[in-house]
């Protein structure tokens, strides 16, 4: 054998030899090393970064261990080359310009004289004059402004890179930080002043009155799903509380936050670069930058479904055309789109008569006391915004509820509607049942969405998993309230965050507490790192508690077991939320699937009996419309692997709904005579063309059109 060095990562291999040759073998996985010597076995136990293989059986303390070695060794090498790379600078100075350029500045004389101002930036630089001119200089790497004043060198020192201002690369991280701290409240200032002026223009440019206007909503590709829309407004909460911290305020850090609106040009120049630097250079992408900066637009404009077609057409068009004025946007050019959209809600309406419909109901209450509903119409081909209504004297009141639900139904045609959906408060229950009872061709439904997302509430709110929530939600506040702690997190991470914003509050706490077990060893490393030790952020309480959650063990195996229990149950809320299929034929059974895993992981019945009780409570209004149980049977990728007879409950609700929404006597004898060929899977449903299908076929959007 052949002696060990001193290097750590020895501890972890056994070399030997075959013939004249020494070789290493990973004493975890067993892979064999001919060549690149210790720091590329380093690598392999690490995780690779030169495109070697990763042991995928090392523990973690020995992956953490060996990711901060690489780290420190890194450090050395970028020191030592930046070291030469001064030195060489140096030594290549032509002999006849050496005088001129041992002092770069000797044109210059300093400014003693001059009135020093009171800004902290002028600390940290020397101001110089140059003939009649005065210029900057900063102390750490010596570059020279010749203008833009203080707030363009405080850019320079923060590393904002806004408005092509180079970032220093010697700043001490407290100054960088103490300039960061400076400059956020002149770009909240400069908003409010950007604000103040877009109300003055608004209030100027206000549309001419007398004209009936009818604006629909036509989602077309990008369309709302039910469950957005009846409970976008309940449900969807872009304050997440892993980034409120305790007094509700956040400084918005998170930069897939949909509601952020971009108005200041050096924040979302970061974001940019962060997300993508290889695209900077690109002048139509520069452009675009500068003109939804400039009118203080959402970056979700770019998201628009015709934000491309209006790129290529501007492409393809020849230079110099002119924009359309206001007059065009407010006259025929809305005229037009308004005549367009209600042609596509025509062909909606076809579509309505031909495979039926879902009326849905979306709440929405104001601070003020405010109640809104809006009303939209859901079929196979797409969600139409009907109309919405100030419900706030009636909302809790039956009778009135179920008057507005009433005329509604008689609007889009009771004999299109297949169910209602709303809430399942108290009082729409009452207004839901009285509704069946006037039309009986039609169900009312609470949302499936809401319903879901309260289990997952309850859930939340046991002790054990509420606290392990609590210490997640310290650490992601801590991280997102500072902006060079959440710079560090996202160096350590490769640009990701821990933090992704779910279709419910609820399910945000749970993604979330996910995502951060997805990045445990990546949170470790930087706790670790010479980088945090350096930081301010890391002798404060909350670095200090901070650190404590991300290095405790326990915290990590509760992590673990809480994420396979509500793993199943957002997989729920996301088939509910699905674009690509109608959920009615798969909630029944992902709720089965999510009781039967929590029955796994606990084993004990007094155990998982917590988790099932909480599902039953908040699902017994479910289970009493048999939509989902028609939907569970006539879904062949179930029905056909249920080893022996269909459960009578099932069947029965089956039964109820072809007796409900299929009122002719004769067309129910059909159905019944083919429920006999479904179930025997003979004729066209033997073939093995439709066996195959079973699995891997979804079901059609002309059946399963309830959602």
């Amino acid at each position: 054998m052949v002696p060990s060095p001193k290097d750590l990562a020895w501890k972890h291999c056994q070399m030997f030899k075959e013939g004249e040759k020494t070789r290493m073998k990973c004493i975890y996985c067993g892979e064999i090393f001919e060549g690149g010597g210790i720091h590329r076995f380093k690598e392999h136990l690490a995780g690779p970064k030169g495109g070697g293989p990763m042991c995928q059986s090392v523990p973690p303390d020995v992956r953490l261990l060996m990711q901060q070695d690489l780290d420190v060794i890194t450090a050395k090498q970028n020191s030592q080359q930046l070291k030469i790379q001064e030195e060489e600078s140096d030594a290549h100075l032509p002999l006849s310009d050496v005088g001129m350029f041992s002092n770069p500045f000797s044109n210059f004389e300093s400014a003693p004289g001059m009135r020093r101002k009171k800004d902290v930036g002028w600390k940290h630089c020397e101001m110089l004059k140059n003939e009649k001119r005065v210029q900057i200089k900063c102390n750490y790497c010596a570059k020279l402004f010749k203008g833009g004043g203080i707030h363009r060198f405080k850019e320079h020192l923060a590393g904002r890179n806004s408005g092509g201002v180079p970032s220093c690369t010697r700043v001490p991280p407290d100054v960088r930080d103490l300039m960061e701290q400076h400059l956020s409240p002149i770009v909240v200032r400069q908003r409010k002043k950007r604000k103040s002026k877009r109300e003055k223009l608004d209030d100027v440019d206000s549309p001419p009155g007398g004209e009936d206007v009818y604006i629909f909503a036509d989602y077309s590709d990008d369309m709302i799903t039910p469950l957005r829309a009846v409970a976008a407004c309940n449900l969807v909460e872009v304050n997440s509380d892993f980034l409120l911290d305790g007094e509700g305020t956040s400084n918005g850090n998170l930069g897939t936050r949909k509601s952020a609106i971009a108005v200041a040009a050096s924040d979302d120049a970061d974001a940019l670069i962060a997300m993508g630097s290889e695209t900077a250079d690109n002048p139509i992408h520069a452009i675009w930058g500068r003109f939804l900066y400039d009118i203080g637009a959402s970056l979700d404009a770019m998201d628009s479904n015709f934000s491309q077609p209006l790129i290529d057409t501007v492409a393809y068009g020849r230079p110099g055309i002119a924009a359309p004025s206001h007059q065009d946007l407010r006259g025929r050019i809305l005229k037009s789109l308004v005549e367009e959209v209600k042609g596509d809600i025509n062909q909606y309406k076809t579509r309505w008569v031909k495979t039926g419909c879902s009326l849905l109901v979306e709440e929405c209450n104001s601070e003020s006391g405010v109640t809104i509903l809006n009303f939209l119409v859901y079929c196979s081909q797409g969600t139409v915004f009907l109309k919405s209504v100030d419900a706030s004297n009636l909302i809790h009141s039956t009778d009135g509820l179920y008057e507005l639900l009433k005329l509604m139904v008689e609007e889009v045609g009771a004999g299109n509607i297949l169910q209602v959906i709303t809430n399942g408060e108290e009082h729409y229950i009452a207004a839901g049942k009285k509704l069946m009872d006037t039309f009986p061709s039609l169900y009312w439904a609470p949302c499936a969405a809401r319903c879901i997302d309260l289990i997952l509430e309850d859930i939340g709110k046991l002790d054990w998993i509420n606290t392990v929530l609590e210490q997640a939600k310290s650490v992601t506040r801590f991280v997102y309230n500072n902006s060079a702690v959440l710079n560090l997190m996202r160096k350590f991470t490769s640009g990701s965050d821990i933090v992704q914003q779910g279709i419910t509050r609820s399910a945000t706490n749970f993604t979330a507490l996910k995502r951060m077990a997805n990045f445990k060893l990546n949170l470790q490393t930087m706790v670790t790192s010479q980088e945090w030790m350096d930081c301010p952020y890391s002798k404060q309480p909350g670095g200090l508690a901070m650190v404590d959650i991300i290095t405790n063990r326990s915290f990590w195996s509760s992590c673990i077991l809480i994420i396979r229990l509500t793993s199943p149950l957002l997989q729920v809320l996301v088939i509910v939320s699905s674009e690509k299929r109608a959920a009615m034929g798969y909630v029944f059974s992902g709720i089965y699937r999510a009781k039967e895993t929590i029955k796994k992981e606990l084993v004990k019945r007094e155990d998982y009996m917590v988790y099932w009780n909480i599902i039953d409570h908040r699902w017994e209004q479910q289970w009493q419309t048999p939509l989902h149980a028609a939907g569970f049977f006539f879904n062949p990728k179930f029905f056909y692997s249920i080893e022996g007879d269909m459960h009578n409950k099932i069947l029965s609700r089956m039964f109820d709904c072809i007796e409900r929404l299929v009122p002719d006597t004769e067309v129910q004898d059909k159905i019944v005579k083919e429920l006999t060929l479904y179930k025997n899977a003979e004729g066209h449903l033997g073939k093995k063309l439709a066996i195959r299908a079973r699995g891997t076929m979804l079901p059609s959007k002309d059946t399963f059109i309830i959602v």
